[in-house]
């Protein structure tokens, strides 16, 4: 019994939290009743304190300071603060879909929109016979005036108000545009898709040409062989070509020369028409208006010369 006495311990009594200082001259703050949660997040928090500091200089320092408050605090749920943040953000901006390669999209949608395009005006000038193909310009301008305004007046895309300053520096690249149009429908009347695809290559011939000699840009060794190879296949596919018909030939080649002069046209005003918006930015949606507004009366003149209107009043 004496033994076991000896043995035996007495129970070792919980003192209150201290702050103790050893002779390293760190203080070691006691755990509490949160450190356990703590520990497997934070180390605990030391501080050093020098023996030569004067007295009531703060002591620097070492470790992570909002432990010590928030220790005893459960971690803030992460989907909480993004469903608050969700919740903030405006209602439009939370109905547009998340696509994660907009480029690919955009691209093949315009493929799609460019080869609907020309079939269509195909069908409706070589399979019905319509001879008013200004008019079928300004039509498919006023759908896309339509278009463009409604999205811009609710809100969905950005336009640039049209103003006289911006009209006079404009002019220029929508002339050239609209005789883009037009030649291009006068040529789809007489040439069938295939060739009319290879015969348009040539306008990026045109275009890297000028901006070699205009705007002093170099191309690639790479580049030069592709527009060759564009310029044999035209070549060689006219040759080939047995529905080759002269005045579809002559508006497609003038065709090219304006689709060249309107890409380096543009790129020419693009500084000057920027100066004239009231942001001083111009995008393509503003663009696409401008271009589209200003050839609706010019395209109404040209409907006159070339007298489609009895024609379309006779059929």
């Amino acid at each position: 019994s004496s033994s076991a006495a000896l043995h035996r311990r007495a129970p070792r009594r919980h003192s209150p939290a201290t702050v103790s200082v050893g002779h390293e001259g760190a203080a070691r703050f006691p755990q509490g009743p949160c450190s356990g949660a703590m520990a497997s997040r934070n180390p605990p928090l030391v501080t050093h304190v020098d023996p030569d500091a004067p007295p009531g200089r703060k002591a620097p320092d070492i470790g992570n300071r909002s432990t010590m408050g928030t220790s005893c605090v459960d971690d803030t749920d992460l989907e909480d603060v993004k469903a608050s943040k969700d919740r903030d953000m405006p209602s439009h901006l939370l109905m547009l879909p998340n696509i994660q390669n907009q480029s690919l999209l955009s691209g093949f949608a315009y493929c799609i929109a460019s080869c609907s395009m020309i079939l269509v005006n195909k069908f409706v000038l070589s399979g019905y016979g319509f001879n008013a193909g200004i008019f079928l310009m300004i039509y498919q301008n006023i759908v896309s005036v339509t278009i463009v305004s409604a999205l811009s007046l609710s809100g969905v895309i950005p336009t640039e108000p049209l103003t006289w300053k911006l009209i006079k520096v404009w002019l220029p690249v929508n002339i050239i545009f609209v005789g883009m149009l037009i030649t291009s429908m006068f040529s789809l009347k007489y040439i069938n898709v295939a060739m009319l695809t290879i015969l348009k290559n040539v306008a990026n011939v045109l275009t890297a040409s000028g901006e070699t000699y205009f705007f002093k840009k170099q191309h690639d060794r790479q580049v030069w062989i592709s527009l060759m190879l564009m310029i044999i296949s035209a070549i060689a596919g006219g040759i080939t070509d047995l529905s080759f018909h002269a005045v579809g030939y002559t508006w497609q080649i003038l065709n090219c020369f304006l689709t060249a002069s309107y890409s380096l046209t543009l790129r020419h005003v693009m500084d000057s028409a920027k100066q004239a918006t009231k942001s001083g930015n111009l995008n393509e949606l503003s663009m696409v208006l401008l271009n589209n507004v200003l050839s609706l009366p010019l395209g109404i003149i040209l409907v006159l010369g070339f007298n489609e209107v009895e024609y379309l009043l006779e059929t």
